[in-house]
């Protein structure tokens, strides 16, 4: 269930929740909730808006209908409230569990698990509540966002990678995204992975209840790691694949095992998007033919690149050029694949971090841990808020916790050898039947891969201004931020 997640505590909430639905609607326009302390509204109808009620604590939802029953909308409410943004993978195992032990559900969203999970570990085994969010984040597999409550605090926690954005501000609200906190004119700062933040009238503090380096263990021989490897990518792609999804292409590595692979499960299309000549778009083209898979591709001109720069900024919320560059042509995949009414897209992102495909990782692989902790605020939240502008979800095999489990119990000297970086898991791309020419590719960076940075710099110089200058100018437009 993808969607907008957002509340918070204060005083006459009403006019700051209806700013926080206008500004965050984007993410899920096929209905909203809310639950304050003085009663809930939940309508398909955004004109309703102003008849939700006033409140001193709030939590809503604008949903986008992923996964379980179109019709129900969160927040999930009864002795505790909750809102959740993402999917949870193992729900059905996570509820036949529960169901055994006398849990009754009243909807089939995958989001209630969660609930129902927390209200488990607390009524029935008597935890307290940051360590029943702790022993949860063990249990679930998934991509979340989640927002918990009692009707006197909000608990906040993301899954232990960052997968799906969440923030906060000192003054006790939250959201998915950090334009929906800027419109009430609040600080927004991320939700660490493995992290639990506590909203109360009083103060908000954090505590760190999951470390993903914990996942470490002994080190695996080289075949125990080849085979392990195997084994979880398959299944993560699985579990994410769906019946019909599309695989974010660019004719490497990393893309063309996950297209290999959901091809087993599922109807897949591969969407990619390029300037014409750019060298992701003929390698698409190219490995996709190879592969005798569907291939569908946007080719983009200085033209088209100008005219979306304001939306992907907007999605982006950052006035770096590195990342607008790699969000163009992003922005335009996910446009394909929404106009083609694929909303599942699966992306090749983690790969490197964990398996050492960055060329800096050859004098400095240390770096490769630093880069895992810091991928859900630098990659992941840019992706989910341009995929989320064109009703998209994206969905991230390779960091799934089995693979992350296995990449760091795999030795370094299996994925760097002799100068070749994610050696491991182009020795498994071959065995599972990926051509030598696409399983030893050496890869641009998106944003010169597809020409995107190119035309940017054009633009800018068009404009008179050195890129930076150009970008952070259109931020500030943009956000009618100083």
């Amino acid at each position: 269930m993808l969607c907008l997640i957002a509340g918070g505590v204060g005083e006459n909430l009403k006019e700051r929740i209806i700013s926080m639905i206008s500004a965050g609607k984007h993410r899920g326009e096929d209905s909203f909730g809310v639950w304050t302390d003085e009663g809930v509204l939940k309508s398909h109808d955004f004109s309703k808006v102003y008849e939700i009620p006033n409140g001193r604590i709030a939590l809503l939802q604008c949903r986008l209908a992923m996964t379980g029953a179109k019709d129900f909308t969160q927040p999930f409410y009864n002795q505790f409230v909750l809102v959740h943004n993402g999917e949870i993978y193992n729900h059905v195992q996570i509820r036949e569990y529960l169901e055994k032990r006398g849990i009754t559900f009243e909807s089939n969203v995958d989001s209630e698990v969660i609930l129902r999970l927390l209200e488990f570990l607390i009524h029935e085994k008597k935890i307290p509540y940051i360590k029943a969010i702790q022993e949860s984040m063990k249990l679930l597999n998934g991509d979340y966002a989640v927002a918990f409550s009692d009707g006197r605090e909000i608990y906040l926690f993301r899954d232990p990678i960052g997968i799906r954005p969440l923030y906060y501000s000192p003054n006790g609200f939250f959201a998915s995204e950090k334009k929906v906190l800027w419109s009430i004119d609040e600080e927004a700062i991320p939700v660490n992975p493995g992290e639990v933040i506590r909203l109360s009238r009083e103060k908000v503090e954090g505590f760190k209840v999951f470390d993903i380096f914990g996942l470490k263990g002994r080190f695996f021989p080289y075949e125990r790691a080849k085979q392990s490897l195997i084994k979880s990518l398959e299944y993560s792609v699985r579990i994410r694949a769906g019946k019909k999804v599309g695989v974010l292409f660019s004719g490497g590595l990393d893309s063309s095992l996950l297209a290999l692979l959901s091809s087993k499960y599922a109807d897949v299309t591969l969407y990619t998007a390029g300037a014409e000549g750019s060298q992701d778009s003929e390698w698409a083209r190219r490995i996709s033919e190879a592969l005798g898979m569907r291939l569908k591709e946007y080719l983009f001109d200085i033209d088209d690149v100008e005219e979306v720069i304001p939306k992907v900024v907007f999605a982006i919320e950052d006035p770096s050029p590195m990342n607008l560059a790699i969000g163009i042509p992003l922005y335009f995949a996910t446009k394909l694949a929404k106009e083609d009414n694929c909303r599942l897209l699966l992306s090749g992102q983690g790969a490197d971090e964990l398996f050492g495909g960055y060329y800096k990782y050859l004098e400095k692989p240390e770096l490769m841990e630093k880069d895992l902790t810091e991928l859900g605020e630098k990659n992941l939240a840019r992706d989910d808020k341009i995929a989320m502008l064109n009703g998209v979800e994206g969905r991230f095999p390779f960091l799934d916790l089995n693979v992350v489990r296995t990449a760091l119990r795999t030795p370094l000297k299996f994925k760097i050898r002799d100068g070749i970086r994610k050696v491991i898991l182009r020795e498994v791309a071959l065995e599972l039947g990926l051509p030598e020419e696409v399983a030893y590719r050496e890869k641009k960076a998106c944003q010169y891969g597809t020409n995107s940075q190119k035309l940017l710099q054009k633009i800018a110089k068009r404009n008179g201004m050195k890129t930076r200058e150009f970008v952070e100018k259109v931020f500030r437009e943009v956000f009618k931020r100083q």
